[in-house]
């Protein structure tokens, strides 16, 4: 059974393109995932922002997708997140901000 993902491709308010996901990212889905973000990576001139803001959990699986493209990443990561990123090293190889807080958090 796949873990509940939702994972959207669009432009921000400045025209920069951004990948956005609410869930969990796990092995159960990750493919949906890694295909936005290297669809999104090979469209993308300039940096790629990756909003992970409504993500409550990744895995292994998660940083193994963003890893190839990391160097052209922006990622915006819940609070939660962060010590999974640097953990794991992505944090040095992509640019790593947390989200503003929000009601629910």
């Amino acid at each position: 059974m796949s873990t509940p993902l939702s994972v959207n491709t669009g432009r921000d308010a400045h025209g920069q393109l951004v990948v956005s996901a609410i869930g969990e990212i796990d092995a159960s889905n990750v493919t949906d995932f890694a295909e936005a973000v290297a669809a999104a990576s090979a469209d993308c001139a300039d940096a790629l922002v990756v909003d992970l803001s409504a993500v409550d959990y990744l895995d292994s699986a998660a940083i193994n997708a963003l890893a190839p493209h990391a160097e052209s990443l922006e990622i915006i990561a819940n609070p939660i997140l962060m010590r999974v990123l640097r953990v794991s090293g992505l944090s040095e190889l992509a640019k790593v901000r947390e989200a503003p807080p929000t009601d629910d958090r």
